[in-house]
């Protein structure tokens, strides 16, 4: 309750406190508020931040990947998207900076994030010779497949995601078959959170498909493997592993494609040497977001609770984005 009352009065300084001088400095302009826990979670950092700080008045919209990078793109709204999954619009993204409409503020606002194939930290402290997922491989009857523990199991993707045809095609270039391995589905995303997490609690070997940051890698603390094996390139991925087994049958063996996220902002704000400034330092470290989306699942915290609860538990961190004048207004706001 009390953060609730202290959201709505930072909303209400935001809506009535700010000096005259202070909005003509930054003015109003629109920020996307993505959808899932870590990009609201920034937005509403950001928000707060800026409009405490900076004298900004801002207005989080509703958004997603595809749709907030094609408004921003076509129509200039809105101003600043905080985490932006960039490989989905990597073609068009790139012809929008090039002619100045978007700009990136900052490549990787998040460290150690991206997808691949983890194991639990007891896999590693029982097998310190796992080095790769090659090395992992060799093992397949450390894994054991519950219908056949004669197999190992490798935890893929649910039928219908993105990520399901991508593990298929490594699966069938690793040849993972013939080393004893089973592709499993684990049926839904709560039936690959549950894999996962009775291994972890149990203390299980286990290897799967994940990404981060999300709140299952945090809260088990979930280790991703280096494949062994490097990037095989664009072509081998965009136009075989992408496209699953029934579009390529000769998948080369592969690291994991670089998830690219960037906060990505107009022109408007990309002429705002101040807000700039604090885009290219606002870096969140891994562990730390995947522990605050820890907190926002245990919670049940929106996007303004878990900001205030990041901006009072990490002030080492966000201080280290702003000059020391802003870093006093919005603690005093706290």
């Amino acid at each position: 309750m009390k953060k609730l009352l202290i959201s709505a009065a930072i909303v209400a300084g935001a809506a009535f406190g700010i000096s005259g001088q202070a909005q003509a400095a930054c003015g109003e302009f629109k920020m996307s508020d993505m959808s899932w826990p870590s990009a609201t979670l920034m937005a509403n950092v950001d928000k707060i931040i800026l409009e405490e700080g900076y004298g900004c008045t801002i207005e989080l919209i509703p958004g997603a990947t595809t749709a907030t990078f094609a408004t921003m793109n076509e129509k200039g709204e809105p101003h600043v998207a905080a985490e932006l999954w960039t490989n989905a619009v990597s073609v068009e993204l790139q012809k929008a900076m090039d002619e100045g409409r978007l700009h990136s503020a900052i490549k990787g606002p998040i460290t150690e994030l991206g997808e691949g194939w983890w194991v639990t930290p007891e896999t590693l402290q029982r097998n310190p010779e796992f080095k790769t997922v090659m090395d992992i491989l060799k093992r397949p009857d450390l894994f054991p497949y519950k219908e056949d523990p004669s197999k190992g199991a490798f935890i893929g993707c649910p039928a219908g995601w993105g990520c399901q045809l991508a593990n298929q095609q490594l699966f069938k270039a690793f040849e993972m078959e013939k080393k004893g391995w089973v592709l499993v589905d684990p049926g839904s995303q709560a039936g690959l959170d549950a894999s996962m997490a009775q291994a972890a609690q149990r203390g299980d070997n286990w290897l799967g498909y994940y990404w981060a940051p999300t709140a299952p890698i945090g809260k088990y603390e979930m280790q991703l493997m280096d494949f062994g094996v490097p990037y095989a390139g664009a072509e081998n991925w965009d136009n075989c592993i992408a496209v699953g087994p029934e579009k390529c049958g000769d998948p080369k063996p592969s690291a994991w494609t670089e998830s690219v996220v960037q906060t990505v902002v107009t022109s408007e704000i990309n002429a705002m040497p101040d807000l700039m400034a604090y885009f290219g330092k606002r870096i969140y470290p891994g562990p730390i977001m995947n522990g605050m989306l820890v907190y926002m699942e245990d919670n049940q915290a929106t996007g303004p609770d878990a900001a205030l609860e990041f901006l009072e538990k990490h002030e080492d961190i966000w201080t280290k984005w702003v000059s020391a004048d802003v870093a006093a207004k919005v603690k005093k706001s706290l």
